[in-house]
């Protein structure tokens, strides 16, 4: 929920920058700079009727801060939800004496209301397209076949061909809280000859502890279908599932059962143990580890006609790509196969993976996925029925030179036009709010010159501190972007207005929301570049937008070679 309020407005009004005091702020830091701003801002000590309706907008603004953040349960809300969170009615009738996480279950049943009614508006749409190809040409080929295209002038290309296809398609219609109907529907056919199915599923969610399904189809290749599925909680560590149904065909009426037993063996860990009655018998234990950096399968499977061990290993990057490599065994009845294979984000919503599998007697395979959003598309490419080290060596090899080659000829010159288009459209869409911040801090800049004009005075009859320089924005320091223009503001006199006793102290929060501040470039990186004199010495130093920054410091002291 707080991600939803999140997407619907950008909340530009950071309080604890405002007053500038840490996140965990006591009631006596709060109260000392409150008062400090309020003899800045107040309107009385200004004359000029500008200048009057200026400082009272400004001594408004930074009141409305220490009033919520002063306030245990406003404050709360606030760290929570932000501005917009204390929007809500409703907050009137809750205990003061609330701690933050109920507050936060407070919230969430003063906005159900409005989820139910955005629940019937929203689908959950999923899908997925596949497309076998049969490349055994490419490698299989006798030598014969090339002399007689050869001899008879057909040319030398392989022939590749599509001999399998399956579309699948589901949504979910919410017809309730409670209430979910999910309709879905497939198309496949294999070497000329196909088929298809519709299925409607009515789920009820019964209790927190559980919920149960019931399932019609009907079809042309298997028949009508009734099914019934069921999942329970037992206990917080442990749940279960069964899933019956009943195949009507020409053959007569085919029952099925499946149950399945999970349980928490460690935070990381679960251990799966699954019993399958009907056309396709099997007794199915796994464990599965799933952790931040990696993900462990082991599974055996004892059952008619698939009796198997497998072990698999995928293994997670940190970085921003979530890059993904894995690999796993699998030995049975049926032979061995052995999969490697990768998966990477390309873009926001899309995620691209190739898997080589060999194994014997299948041969040799290349798995190409696409995720995008909600929907799969895949490619199982088959390219030979023999372990041949070629078809191996082309399977690996060639996906990664093309994806590299797409990678730079298309992805990230995309993801680029991309990037400055949304920037574009987030200046455009609060420019108007940047306006109005713009006009508030040349404002208090202008409420502060007087109170400026003292401090320097008190820190130059002492060799303290004095601000010379400050600048705040993008700045352009790489040699590749000198195409990009720098975006800065002059804030030397706010930072001089927050200088006490020789030092200015700047907590770990956006400096645009400090007085006299506001941001240059919305959605971009930004830096605060000062220029301070102390003692009589130099010194400079550039910090990051949220860093939190203490000056004087012996470190920023520039060298007089320098």
């Amino acid at each position: 929920m707080a991600a939803a309020l999140e997407e619907d407005e950008i909340d530009n009004d950071d309080y604890y920058s405002l007053l500038n005091v840490r996140r965990e702020a006591t009631q006596d830091e709060l109260k000392a700079s409150y008062r400090r701003l309020c003899m800045l801002y107040h309107p009385d000590k200004h004359r000029d009727p500008e200048l009057k309706r200026q400082a009272e907008q400004l001594f408004n603004l930074v009141h409305q801060a220490y009033e919520v953040l002063s306030d245990p349960q406003s404050r709360a809300i606030y760290d929570i939800y932000g501005k917009r969170g204390l929007e809500v009615e409703g907050w009137e009738v809750v205990e003061r004496k609330r701690t933050p996480a109920e507050i936060r279950e407070e919230y969430e049943r003063l906005q159900r209301e409005r989820d139910e009614r955005r629940l019937q508006q929203r689908t959950n749409p999923k899908g997925t397209i596949s497309v076998g190809i049969d490349a055994t040409d490419l490698f299989d080929r006798y030598e014969e076949d090339y002399e007689e295209i050869s001899s008879g002038g057909g040319g030398g290309l392989p022939h590749i061909e599509i001999n399998r296809m399956h579309i699948s398609q589901s949504i979910e219609a919410p017809l309730t809280t409670s209430d979910t109907a999910i309709l879905s529907g497939s198309l496949s056919t294999h070497n000329g000859n196909g088929g298809g199915n519709i299925n409607l599923a009515l789920r009820r969610v019964t209790s927190a502890k559980g919920w149960g399904e019931v399932e019609f189809g009907a079809g042309d290749t298997h028949g009508p279908l009734f099914g019934l599925k069921i999942f329970r909680n037992l206990t917080s560590r442990c749940f279960t599932t069964a899933h019956c149904g009943m195949q009507f065909s020409s053959r007569g009426i085919r029952p099925g059962l499946t149950t399945m037993l999970a349980r928490h063996l460690d935070k990381n860990t679960m251990g799966y143990l699954q019993w399958r009655w009907g056309t396709q018998s099997s007794m199915n234990t796994s464990i599965v580890r799933d952790t931040k950096s990696s993900h462990f399968t082991f599974a055996v499977q004892l059952g008619i006609p698939h009796t198997f061990i497998m072990m698999s290993y995928q293994y997670k990057f940190q970085d921003d790509d979530q890059t993904k490599i894995k690999g796993s065994v699998k030995s049975g009845f049926f032979g061995t196969v052995v999969e490697y294979g990768a998966e990477t984000k390309i873009s926001r919503h899309s995620v691209l993976g190739a898997t080589v599998s060999v194994g014997v007697p299948q041969g040799v395979s290349l798995k190409i996925k696409l995720n995008r959003a909600s929907q799969t598309y895949f490619f199982p490419i088959h390219l030979t029925d023999q372990l041949l080290p070629s078809a191996v060596f082309y399977a690996t090899v060639g996906p990664l030179v093309f994806y590299l080659a797409i990678q730079r000829l298309v992805i990230r010159p995309y993801l680029r036009a991309q990037q400055e288009q949304e920037l574009e459209k987030q200046r455009e869409s609060s420019a108007s709010d940047v306006a109005k911040k713009k006009q508030e801090a040349e404002a208090s800049v202008l409420l502060m010159q007087e109170s400026v004009r003292r401090i320097i005075e008190a820190e130059e009859s002492r060799m303290g501190l004095i601000i010379l320089n400050a600048w705040y924005g993008k700045f352009v320091t790489d040699n590749s972007r000198k195409h990009e223009r720098a975006r800065v503001i002059d804030v030397t006199v706010p930072l001089q207005c927050l200088v006490k006793d020789s030092k200015l102290i700047l907590t770990e929060a956006s400096k645009a929301g400090l007085p006299g501040f506001y941001d240059p470039c919305v959605g971009e990186e930004k830096s605060l570049k000062v220029l301070y004199q102390f003692r009589g010495v130099m010194h400079q130093v550039l910090c990051g937008d949220t860093e939190a920054l203490r000056i004087p410091k012996q470190s920023h002291r520039i060298d007089n070679d320098s």
